[in-house]
């Protein structure tokens, strides 16, 4: 690590206690029968961040089905800001439980109104045909530059990602979109991340899926940003999660490395949606994400 990089890493809140204090919000309160009470973290922001809603919401769903059964999607819409100041209450909706399949809808709710709603389908393990898409080539995690690294020459961006706790290790294969926009747009290429907890996570099957519900909002419309030059922060854009919906395919544990590979297929209206692909070192496809979400430039 070089002198500027250790002086930019001073004060960056990771490591087990962040990534413990991550496995303390996704840990709802049950105050009622499938109703659940979560609260965000203390932490400087005008609204809750989307991957931690979508993550409690199916922490409250996970409650209410067999542990046998473990999720294999999510479909969510993002509805109202969250306050971040104040409990969020999810209740849960038992939709089926078959013989194979249970379905839930959990709706979060802040203020008396409706701030995000999810369905998820959980499903008893089988087997069956199987087949999945490569892996993307990419260096090792470890021969790739730290968040801190990459924040280096950009002062002002880091003081700010700096106040923010981060409990996931991320290592940007491609750069990212505040170091890409001074290369002008990056069209048509795929956008690819390593990232893990910070940390070890309890053997908790349904926590390791959560954890990468939260992490999957992080950086998935970067790759809408990079096709034509934008990072947010440094261009004056308005951006928020408008849906998320997600596929797992495989088990896997959120502690040890992922490789993301996003890409976005179209930007209008307002508007960009992004996919996304998760895979294990050894090249297992676990998971697939699709989002939508508003990005407005100050003439938009």
């Amino acid at each position: 690590m070089t002198a500027d990089s250790e002086v930019a890493t001073a004060g960056y809140l990771r490591g087990q206690p962040v990534v413990d204090a991550l496995v303390s919000l996704l840990d709802l309160e049950a105050i009622e029968t499938d109703i659940f009470r979560g609260v965000s973290p203390q932490v400087a922001m005008q609204r809750v961040f989307g991957g931690q809603v979508a993550g409690q919401a199916l922490v409250a769903a996970g409650r209410t089905v067999d542990s046998q059964r473990t999720v294999h999607s999510l479909h969510s819409y993002f509805i109202r800001p969250g306050d971040p100041s104040i409990p969020i209450i999810y209740t849960v909706e038992r939709i089926r439980d078959g013989r194979s399949f249970s379905v839930r809808r959990v709706l979060a709710i802040q203020h008396g109104q409706p701030i995000f709603i999810l369905s998820a389908s959980f499903q008893l393990a089988q087997d069956g045909i199987d087949h999945q898409a490569e892996m993307p080539a990419a260096p090792s995690p470890e021969s790739l530059p730290t968040l801190a690294e990459r924040f280096v020459g950009f002062d002002e961006l880091w003081e700010v990602m700096r106040q923010i706790p981060q409990p996931f290790d991320v290592r940007y294969v491609d750069d990212p979109p505040w170091v890409q926009r001074m290369n002008g747009p990056r069209e048509h290429q795929p956008h690819r991340i390593w990232l893990k907890a910070d940390g070890v996570l309890p053997d908790n099957p349904l926590l390791h899926v959560c954890v990468v519900t939260f992490a999957s909002d992080m950086n998935l419309l970067d790759s809408v940003l990079i096709h034509h030059g934008l990072a947010a922060r440094l261009d004056p854009i308005s951006m928020a999660s408008l849906d998320h919906a997600m596929w797992f395919h495989r088990q896997f544990r959120a502690d040890d490395w992922l490789l993301y590979v996003s890409s976005s297929s179209s930007a209008s209206g307002g508007r960009g949606l992004a996919s996304g692909q998760f895979f294990t070192r050894d090249g297992r496809l676990v998971a697939s994400v699709t989002q939508e979400g508003m990005i407005r430039l100050p003439n938009g």
